[in-house]
């Protein structure tokens, strides 16, 4: 038949209009004879126009309409069409939506007048309606047929809006409930007399278990079973009858359960139902398919896990004998609720959230529905948290249902109603989104596609007409940014409306469930935690408005700390100290990285909130991009230098001094902090190598900054513009090393030279003069912290005169110099006053650092001999030699010696070994062929292991160690600065043991020649 050209014209329009986006091809399917009767009638393109996915739709329609059997089928199918309009919008919405159900409607052609069963709107079919659905099943095959017919009911209702998806997750689980029941009764049919020894119980768990399952998602599952009936004779072999008859019965319920998971697990010539999955069962895969009672209740006594009790939230028997699945769920109730006072309850489940994200696909992570950021699992996890920490008191919110559980929170209080709205309609929204997209194949995904059909599709079958593709991009950016939000402060929001009171009316937490929370989520002195939250938010001003609305975050940064309390307790100091300030609030409210960096600075320890709180103007480096990069020297020392020139006298100019110093100690120690613990805006800096040497090179800097200003200061104030003798001072050890610890003394020679003309005993005594009352005004008593200046290293040590000329030196070291203090020189540098005369010592130094041929056979023995004689006398007693980060194996005294034996062996012929600093020294020691590279390598992570941990025990305990914490709280903020997540303490420690044993074995080859 040939369409005139201006019909053509129209229809093809209108089909454009109707939402089709191959109008040519619809054009030809709307020709086949098959449709005669019901092409012209506008009811079918209307209908059509409102599915999904029209050009899908009307080929399902087309196919169906061809696979009917007779013209009388296909008649009655027309004919419905036309004139049922409830029927016509399911069968045409389920066929544009989900291309796996047009194909069994073709395989099935009678099938459709399975969407005629539940016309009213009202009408939920549960789990009776789904058995009678299922009930005609005799094999595997039949009841996937059976499976897919009840299957296309509840899509149909779900796609046409007859249910929303909480109702549709629920009749889901409810046909999954009689499918199993199916299966059971299949497997207890083909074993009567296995049936006949056990009662067996399948336990719903997941999203079966909670009434809220996808269309495609494994069905997890636990069986419990007990034997059928008593034992009353004794077993051959002595074994007694009941165990005899428990292990028959066991064994019996094992091949029934298998077998029930092989029906509807395995695929034949109608696909398959779904996998069974049986792996959240005590010991996992590895455990035992089918338990007793008793034998499950020992397990979760004993051994089990929190995420094991978190699982059992949504616990459920589904099939089998009840009555024994209902005595398994009460029976292992009260552990449940009584899961969040186990140790370490929060780090399991923060680990656990944290282990689900990493173990996304890098490429798919933004596309990750259920486990990405402000996916699915956050709304979960967020939920059966607060159900473990509140349900013991509450029973209100035992619900396994995410939604019904959500609801329960909100009106107990336990979350902000307005959050539980929000976090309620995003998870519909993303449970909506899951399931158009699992629906289209029924494949289990839960990655939004990419295509452009497939995501216009979508959009449409959500009801976004203009513009699905963006519209559906929009909406699910909006959403998982929602749960992002509130998945951070949910815990925490309410701890502020139950201390800050402010609306009337309001549901809100008691004291007592807001103390259960705050020691759920880490902080071992909740009813402290309360009163500095009173604090913090009561009140109408606006800093505590401004509080109120950076706590619940904040909170969430300190619980994830090693000491929240701490963290929380230093917050309010800071905050009373700046809370008037306007700059200090608007830091806070508009700089959203300045309070990250707040929150892990005050929570990793005691030296950097000491620091802050002492000087709290301070906190607005970190609001500045730059603000956590240490200063260079020459601007320390211009600053220093500034500050002593418009002082009053000696002491007021090194208090200045002092003061800088304690600025830019915080500014380092922040800046360390943020960059190992990292934040959401600057994750952890890769290369710990790159951070020990920007804190190594920061502090020595600015304590040469800060001796330099003193020295100008002392001078000035006894001797005017003029010292009667030229004066400088000389690093060494890991001052003179740019490798100074937040810990560290500064180790110095003083050597000066009397002017032309002086008195040499009047210089002698103005030298003296000067490094007294330099080392006193360095240690005065004041709210900064003091700079110790060792002069030990001194020719003669102890003994000797503090200050030297350099002709003293010469002779010195001309006569009595040992191999010893050739080795200290080895880190010997001018680091403030006369530079002229600092060359000329590090010229006197250089034939004794970097001797002509290196050293002789008896000076390399004496190295060794020193070297084995500290670790024998200098270890301190009861010290742990393997842990000890200077003296212990392969530590810090292990590395360095061997390097500084590298150095005065080799430095007079290779200029890269001259130099003070150790990995430097070792790079270039590598690169002359010195030192193979993996042995290189090991010595350099041994070091930079070793100094890191002595930074990190200053920074965690705000005084000098070397050695790790052995409190626990100190020993955890330690891991959490180098990277080990909360929990991993041992894997730290084994780490740390591991990696110094490896450099033990380099120095004992290298250093010791064994």
């Amino acid at each position: 038949m040939t369409v005139p050209q201006g019909r053509r014209s129209s229809t093809f329009t209108r089909l454009l209009r109707h939402g089709f986006t191959d109008p040519s091809a619809a054009e030809r399917l709307l020709d086949a004879p098959e449709l005669s009767t019901v092409r012209s009638d506008p009811l079918l393109l209307d209908a059509l126009g409102a599915t999904a996915d029209p050009d899908l739709a009307l080929l399902g329609l087309v196919r169906l309409v061809e696979a009917q059997e007779d013209e009388n089928g296909r008649r009655e199918l027309l004919d419905t069409l036309v004139t049922a309009k409830p029927l016509r919008d399911r069968l045409l919405g389920v066929m544009g939506a989900s291309e796996a159900l047009a194909d069994h409607l073709a395989r099935h052609p009678r099938d459709w007048r399975a969407l005629a069963t539940y016309e009213s709107a009202d009408l939920h079919p549960g789990v009776a309606e789904f058995e009678r659905g299922l009930a005609d099943a005799t094999d595997p095959v039949s009841l996937r047929v059976a499976y897919r017919r009840c299957l296309l009911a509840i899509a149909a209702r779900d796609v046409c809006g007859t249910t929303d998806v909480a109702q549709a997750a629920a009749e889901l689980a409810d046909l999954a409930t009689a499918t199993l029941r199916a299966a059971l009764a299949m497997a207890c049919a083909e074993a009567p007399g296995d049936a006949a020894q056990c009662r067996l119980a399948v336990i719903a768990m997941g999203k079966c278990g909670g009434h809220e399952l996808n269309y495609v998602s494994d069905v997890d599952v636990i069986f419990v079973a007990e034997p059928a009936t008593p034992a009353a004779e004794p077993a051959e072999g002595g074994a007694s009858a009941e165990g005899a008859d428990e292990g028959k019965a066991l064994r019996a319920a094992t091949r029934l359960a298998s077998h029930m998971m092989r029906i509807c697990s395995e695929t034949n010539i109608e696909g398959t139902i779904w996998p069974v999955d049986a792996n959240l069962r005590p010991e996992g895969r590895n455990g035992p398919l089918v338990r007793t009672l008793s034998s499950h209740l020992a397990y979760y006594q004993r051994w089990a896990k929190t995420w094991e009790f978190q699982a059992l939230l949504k616990a459920r028997p589904v099939a089998g004998d009840l009555a024994l699945g209902e005595e398994y769920v009460t029976t292992l109730a009260p552990l449940v609720w009584h899961a969040a006072e186990r140790e370490n309850f929060v780090a399991d489940v923060q680990k656990m959230r944290r282990r689900v994200v990493e173990n996304i696909p890098a490429g798919e992570v933004d596309r990750e529905l259920k486990l990405g950021p402000g996916g699915l699992r956050d709304v979960e996890f967020a939920v059966q948290m607060l159900q473990l920490v509140h349900g013991r008191s509450d029973a209100s919110i035992r619900s396994g249902s995410t939604l019904a559980a959500l609801h329960a929170l909100g009106a107990g209080g336990y979350v902000g109603r307005v959050d539980a709205a929000q976090l309620d309609d995003a998870y519909r929204f993303l449970r909506s989104l899951e399931h158009r997209i699992q629906l289209y194949k029924l494949r289990r995904t839960h990655l939004v596609p990419e295509n452009d059909a497939d995501l216009r599709r979508i959009g449409r079958s959500l009801g976004m007409r203009t513009e699905p593709i963006t519209e559906l991009g929009r909406a699910w950016k909006r959403h998982t940014s929602v749960v992002r939000r509130l998945h951070e402060k949910l815990f925490y929001r309410p701890l502020l409306d139950a201390v800050a009171q402010l609306a009337p009316g309001e549901a809100r937490l008691s004291t007592e469930a807001a103390r259960e929370r705050l020691i759920a989520l880490g902080y071992a002195d909740p009813s402290a935690a309360l009163r500095h939250l009173e604090a913090l938010a009561s009140g109408v001003s606006r800093k505590a408005a401004i509080q109120r609305t950076l706590l619940p975050v904040l909170l969430g940064w300190f619980a994830d700390s090693a000491d929240p309390d701490a963290g929380l307790l230093n917050f309010r100091q800071v905050s009373d100290a700046l809370g008037k300030t306007p700059w200090y609030l608007r830091l806070l409210r508009d700089e959203g990285a300045a309070a990250e960096n707040l929150a892990r600075v005050l929570s990793a320890g005691r030296l950097a909130p000491d620091l802050l709180l002492r000087a709290p103007e301070a906190v607005a480096l970190l609001g500045d991009e730059r603000g956590l990069v240490p200063r260079g020297r020459a601007h320390l020392e211009q600053e220093i230098l500034a500050a002593v020139r418009r002082a009053d006298g000696a002491e007021q100019a090194v208090t200045a001094a002092r003061g800088v110093r304690r600025r830019e100690l915080f500014r380092t120690a922040a800046g360390d902090i943020i960059g190992s613990y990292g934040t959401e805006e600057s994750p952890a800096e890769a290369d710990p190598g790159a951070l020990v040497d920007r804190v190594g090179d920061a502090i020595s800097d600015l304590t040469a900054a800060t001796i330099a200003g003193t020295l100008r200061a002392v001078v000035r104030e006894g001797w005017g513009d003029t010292l009667p003798t030229r004066f400088a001072v000389i690093g060494m050890g890991r001052f003179g090393g740019h490798e100074l610890a937040y810990g560290s003394d500064a180790d110095v020679l003083f050597v000066h030279e009397p002017r032309e003309g002086a008195d040499e005993q009047e210089a002698a005594k103005a030298a003296a003069k000067v490094v007294a009352e330099m080392r006193r005004l360095l240690q005065l008593p004041s709210a900064d912290p003091p700079l110790a200046i060792d002069a030990d290293l001194r020719p003669e040590g102890r003994s000797g005169p503090l200050v030297r000329t350099l002709k003293s030196y010469e002779a010195y070291y001309r006569r009595w110099s040992l191999v010893w203090e050739s080795q200290a020189l080895l880190r010997a540098e001018p680091v403030a006053g006369d530079e002229e005369l600092g060359r000329a010592f590090i010229d006197l130094v250089a034939p004794l650092r970097y001797p002509a041929e290196g050293l002789g056979e008896d000076a390399v023995r004496e190295i060794r001999r020193l070297k084995a004689r500290m670790e024998a006398e200098r270890m301190p007693r009861g010290a742990d030699p393997t842990l000890h980060t200077k003296l212990g194996r392969g530590g810090l005294s292990d590395v360095e010696w061997t390097v500084q034996l590298l150095q005065l062996q080799h430095g007079w012929a290779e200029p890269g070994l001259r130099t003070t600093r150790t990995r430097e020294a070792l790079a270039a020691a590598c690169a002359a062929g010195l030192v193979p590279t993996q042995d290189a390598a090991i010595l350099d992570e041994a070091w930079v292991l070793a100094t890191r941990v002595r930074n990190a025990v200053m920074l965690v305990r705000g005084r000098a160690g070397d050695t790790f914490p052995s409190g626990g709280r100190e020993l955890a903020a330690v891991g959490r600065y180098l990277g080990y997540d909360a929990g991993h303490v041992g894997d730290m420690l084994d780490d740390y043991r591991r990696i110094t044993r490896r450099a033990r074995a380099v120095v004992e080859e290298r250093f010791y020649g064994a």
